[in-house]
């Protein structure tokens, strides 16, 4: 008897990509295939691959995402020349494109680490200024997205926001009372356990990425991760499971009315503090060859031996300064302050 062939399967990048077009999250794909979300987050991550039916039905879902993103996209003329399509992006294009793509789920999350709308927006935009900076690398790299994002959080985690005025003070919390409720638990938890909550029960990463992307070994991220949901689970009880906590981040992530920046502004604004630096760095490299140049100028060119002291001339002792009385010295000098000052008494002859 042969055995029928699997039921073929995209790369793991592009199950996950086409469960992302499609607005979906791994909960939902798991419901729809009869698997757990742990299931089809290994499936993603390439660790694992579905067998049998649930194989069979996994590829079904994905053939309808992808066909829907066919249709949902926009008919183009074709060009009269070929070579115009297969044109390569542009770095500002490619660039543009990522941007558009990561940033408005970023600028949510930095909401959720942060809790302040204002610099969740500061920390996507330094992340991408910082990355057309080092386009050239970014664009190699194999995770384009994780770089910005964890360049965004490491910004967004900065403990030197809480000295900057405009941050002093808390942001008004959301208007509902169970996200009120929420947002006070998460920023209550230490900032790597906030994090790595984030990214394991928000965004959807497994264990290794996780501790990845926090620096952190595998067992200690799944520790912050196992008293991240212990903290949240003990003020709000009915987050107690991973499926329902990842849905109310969602909401509460998509609550807010949180925009980034247009692309041409964030390219703008990276050029811009490039040119300020560059600036600057030649500034005080000017500063300081001037510094240089006047303390060569102005040090003496020979050696000037020191002043010697004073020698005796003939017998005679050199002048020096008065010192101090000694306590006999000042005693002295009492007892010639106190004592007559015209002298003895004469003696006159007696007349007989």
């Amino acid at each position: 008897m042969t055995q029928s062939p699997a039921t073929p399967l995209p790369p793991p990048e592009e199950r996950r990509r086409l469960r992302e077009a499609g607005s979906l999250t791994q909960a939902q794909v798991a419901e729809r295939v009869g698997a757990t979300r742990e299931t089809v987050r290994a499936w993603e991550s390439g660790r694992t691959n579905p067998r049998g039916r649930k194989r069979e039905a996994y590829a079904k879902l994905l053939d309808s995402l992808a066909e829907v993103e066919v249709t949902a996209a926009p008919q183009v003329e074709p060009t009269p020349e070929p070579e115009a399509a297969t044109a390569p992006l542009t770095p500002a294009q490619a660039f543009d494109a990522l941007y558009a793509f990561c940033a408005p789920a970023l600028v949510r999350q930095s909401y959720l680490l942060t809790g302040r709308r204002e610099l969740a927006r500061e920390s996507v935009e330094r992340a991408f200024q910082l990355a057309w900076q080092r386009w050239p690398e970014v664009a190699v790299d194999r995770d384009p997205a994780g770089w910005v994002r964890a360049t965004a959080y490491e910004y967004a985690l900065s403990p030197w926001h809480r000295f900057r005025p405009r941050f002093r003070h808390p942001e008004p919390p959301p208007a509902d009372a169970s996200d009120r409720a929420l947002m006070d638990v998460l920023l209550k938890l230490p900032p790597p356990y906030r994090r790595t909550l984030l990214l394991y029960d928000g965004v959807g990463l497994d264990l290794p990425e996780t501790a990845a992307e926090t620096e952190a070994s595998t067992p200690a991220a799944a520790n912050r991760l196992l008293h991240a949901r212990e903290a949240v689970a003990t003020r709000l009880p009915a987050l107690a499971d991973p499926v329902e906590l990842h849905r109310r981040l969602a909401e509460l992530a998509s609550t807010e009315r949180l925009r980034a920046a247009k692309p041409p502004t964030v390219r703008t604004g990276s050029e811009r503090r490039a040119r300020f630096w560059t600036r600057a760095a030649i500034a005080f490299t000017v500063a300081l060859i001037g510094t240089t140049a006047l303390t060569v100028r102005t040090a003496p060119t020979h050696y000037e031996p020191p002043v010697a002291p004073g020698a005796e001339i003939e017998g005679v002792p050199p002048r020096v300064a008065q010192g101090a009385l000694s306590a006999a010295e000042a005693e002295l000098r009492e007892k010639l302050r106190g004592g007559m000052t015209s002298g003895p008494e004469r003696v006159f002859p007696l007349s007989r």
